[in-house]
């Protein structure tokens, strides 16, 4: 097949050069790379936010990224990128115009829009896929989120020849979004699991045991290792603004000197960083995270909350444990039994990565992703509402 991609403000090229740490640019990238390898032609969009950013870059996996004329060629917020979108949104036509690809699939609310903006009347099918919504980031206490995002979304979710949800919680937002529950496929983020695997380099540590952490929830992380004694905390992640409220919160709690806020991990790193962890907490509604599917293919337990993708993906007493969202206490409860038995954390890591390799690695997930783009295009029957196993 022939795939537009469009990541309108995260690029996968940073990641190529392992500058950026994990998000909608790593998926980006792993799975233009594994669709290549499928034997497909992928053009990845990405708007242009360097002067010294050329038209078009063909990458070592075989895929092209096209750097958009939008706005200024310099690094924008993602939702601060809608006046820009209208010559974005040119662009795009143009090119769909000219030289048709059998399948467009956009990134996050911003390219959405821009994509079946420039499809209309093209005869070109668009499959979504948001990473996050606006709606969920809210309920979280974002309170920045802006209301063009929340009507936009809600338009996409409609107009969006296919949805792609990466957890069946997000499933069930979309639907209330009113997304055609026929429309949406659940297929997670997938894990290249050459490079996150149980073996391999680990950093050293100067704790008894370490927990690793996004910044996303980190607040009752902090607040839970009150009770966790001779334990480390390492937290990935987050803006300056986020970085301060955790400092200031740990320091509250009295464990400032056991949190350590390391900010933007790169890539090549984040591997050793999991490996070095007893265990990986994913107390935050971040949607459909991959940061507990990363640990578990490092062969590191996982204990999340029972929001978003983690229930999807932790195996409750087999592969990691679940806890009540916003509950410290409780997760305090579930991290000493935990830290205290090896042969358990062993158990729990085998069957982890076990898990990470039959169901989420990137090749799997970038089957599953074409069983959506043929559906879209009209070439398969049916689609399943969901292609991984619970």
């Amino acid at each position: 097949m022939k795939i537009a991609v469009v990541s309108a403000h995260a690029s996968p090229l940073p990641v190529l050069g392992d500058a950026e740490e994990g998000g909608q640019d790593v998926h980006v990238a792993d799975l233009a790379a594994a669709l290549v390898r499928g034997g497909h032609d992928v053009v990845v969009h990405s708007r242009r936010d360097s002067p010294r950013s050329p038209e078009v870059v063909r990458t070592r996996h075989g895929y092209d990224v096209v750097h958009v004329p939008a706005g200024p060629p310099s690094p924008i917020h993602p939702d601060e990128l809608l006046p820009h979108l209208d010559e974005f949104t040119q662009f795009l036509r143009s090119q769909w115009r000219a030289d048709p690809p059998d399948v467009v699939h956009a990134h996050y609310w911003t390219s959405g829009v821009a994509s079946v903006l420039a499809a209309d009347g093209l005869d070109v099918p668009v499959v979504q896929t948001f990473h996050s919504l606006g709606v969920v980031a809210q309920q979280a206490g974002d309170e920045g989120v802006p209301e063009a995002r929340l009507s936009t979304e809600r338009l996409i979710s409609r107009q969006a020849t296919r949805v792609v949800a990466q957890c069946t919680d997000e499933k069930a937002q979309l639907v209330r979004l009113g997304a055609p529950r026929t429309r949406i496929a659940v297929v997670p983020p997938g894990v290249d699991v050459d490079r996150f695997k149980p073996d391999g380099p680990r950093l050293n540590r100067p704790m008894a045991h370490r927990l690793v952490s996004s910044a996303v929830g980190a607040e009752d992380v902090i607040t839970a290792l009150r009770a966790v004694w001779d334990t480390e905390l390492v937290v990935v992640g987050g803006r300056a603004e986020d970085v301060r409220r955790l400092r200031e919160h740990s320091r509250a709690s009295g464990v400032g000197d056991r949190v350590r806020l390391v900010g933007r991990v790169p890539q090549v790193a984040m591997p050793a960083l999991l490996r070095s962890a007893d265990v990986v907490v994913c107390a935050g509604s971040d949607g459909a995270t991959v940061t507990p599917l990363e640990a578990m293919a490092c062969g590191v337990p996982v204990v999340a909350a029972t929001v978003g993708g983690s229930t999807d993906t932790v195996v409750d007493g087999v592969t990691g444990l679940l806890v009540p969202p916003s509950d410290p206490r409780a997760l305090a409860r579930a991290l000493r039994p935990l830290l205290a038995d090896d042969a358990r954390r062993d158990a729990y890591g085998i069957a982890a990565t076990d898990r990470v390799e039959a169901r989420y690695s990137t090749a799997r997930i970038a089957t599953e992703t074409i069983r959506v783009y043929r559906q879209a295009a009209g070439l398969a029957d049916t689609v399943e509402a969901s292609f991984h196993e619970a």
